[in-house]
């Protein structure tokens, strides 16, 4: 655990960086988790939990894609205003008045965030035979992944091309990410 915090201290990690350590750290240990339970006694109970496509994107968004969207949400609207990544890099996330955020509008934009995520989850569950041996993608999950690329060209285009530099599910939400007075 020091080695960790030792990593997130380091000049060179910028936002992404320390929340996506935290992200893979998670999902680490989902993988851990998954791979116990699949072979473990309770692998029949495991074996169901992935049995189709919507008990496996369920599981899938109960197990990794719900606590890494709270992870955003909750610190975001905290009186840290920032993720611990954000916080590291001197940034809030505020209301375009400035305001700390409230829980409904950090949900709102962190789930449009991770609407190209989930899209993608979505999709990769029902191709056929996936995750293991998966076959030929039938259109609309052609149609589904382009949506995705679609989606996120999209977010980044506003990015760049805000005059405020926000994107658009910020811009929806009402958020701007900002440099703390402190920072």
């Amino acid at each position: 655990m020091n080695t960790l915090f030792w990593l997130l201290d380091q000049p060179c990690l910028n936002r992404t960086h320390v929340d996506y350590i935290f992200i893979a750290a998670y999902s680490g240990v989902l993988v851990v988790v998954s791979i116990s339970l699949g072979f473990g006694p309770l692998r029949a109970v495991f074996l169901k939990l992935f049995a189709d496509p919507n008990s496996s994107e369920i599981t899938a968004f109960l197990s990794l894609v719900l606590p890494v969207l709270l992870y955003f949400t909750l610190f975001e609207c905290s009186p840290w205003q920032a993720t611990w990544g954000k916080r590291k890099m001197g940034l809030l996330v505020t209301t375009t008045h400035g305001k700390r955020l409230s829980l409904a509008r950090s949900l709102l934009r962190s789930l449009m965030k991770f609407v190209p995520w989930e899209l993608t989850h979505a999709c990769l569950w029902r191709i056929p035979g996936w995750p293991l041996a998966p076959k030929v993608f039938p259109p609309l999950i052609v149609v589904g992944l382009v949506l995705v690329w679609v989606i996120v060209g999209v977010y980044l285009l506003s990015l760049f091309l805000s005059k405020t530099h926000q994107t658009l599910y910020d811009l929806l939400a009402g958020v701007r990410v900002v440099k703390s007075v402190a920072g």
